[in-house]
């Protein structure tokens, strides 16, 4: 199991002053929505620069129609990013197509699909998939793999059974996590660490409890050790 480290704080200084403070630990990095609109491909520089053996996960959710997130995909492969993620409700097609525009790199970026975010409850999921979360991250999770993606995102809930209806390497990214009993925040479906290693997760994400504490350092050197 990896840990991915969210920079989500509110400015570029702030996510790198955060990104010094760890620089010498061997972690994951995930660069989300509002910073990379924010702060761009310049920011992705920065982060190396701080520490060039840094692996990036770009965390931007493609979704859209199978030709424009096959164009967005290519245009990641210029960044440097180490892995990337769509969404697996922009369907089979889509999945395939970003796939199939990948296969002429040699050295692509890990490429996971998202199938149900761990924001949702129950009720507002079925809301929007008619279905409830279990079975249908199953379901998203089969897509996936079928399409020649590397893995999904899912909550540490949905992990195990994911791995179970795949296979072993098919890897699980889970956001959500609180490593010591911390507030869920605007999140639904969280898990401590023991429990994700349980459900055989291979990507662990976390944020809050990391970037608002008063020694980040000493909070993801915890983390590690229970890895």
């Amino acid at each position: 199991m990896e840990l991915c480290v969210a920079l989500d704080l509110p400015t570029k200084e702030e996510n790198l002053a955060l990104i010094e403070k760890i620089k010498d630990y061997d972690v994951w990095l995930k660069v989300g929505l509002r910073t990379y609109i924010r702060d761009g491909e310049e920011f992705l520089k920065a982060i190396k620069k701080i520490n060039p053996d840094f692996k990036i996960f770009l965390d931007l959710k493609l979704y859209d129609i199978p030709n424009t997130m096959a164009d967005a995909a290519e245009s990641i492969m210029g960044l440097g990013v180490d892995m990337f993620n769509v969404h697996a409700s922009a369907g089979r097609r889509a999945m395939s197509t970003v796939m199939q525009r990948l296969e002429k790199y040699e050295n692509r970026p890990i490429v996971l699909a998202v199938t149900a975010l761990t924001s949702f409850s129950e009720d507002e999921f079925e809301a929007v998939y008619e279905k409830d979360i279990a079975s249908k991250a199953d379901q998203f999770a089969k897509d996936a793999k079928e399409s020649g993606l590397d893995g999904v995102v899912c909550s540490a809930f949905e992990s195990a059974s994911i791995k179970k209806i795949t296979d072993e390497s098919f890897m699980t990214l889970t956001p959500g996590i609180r490593p010591f009993g911390e507030d869920a925040g605007d999140q639904k479906r969280v898990a401590d660490v023991a429990f994700a290693k349980k459900q055989k997760v291979d990507f662990i994400v976390v944020g809050r409890p990391i970037y608002l504490s008063k020694e980040p350092a000493a909070v993801v050197q915890k983390i590690l050790q229970q890895l």
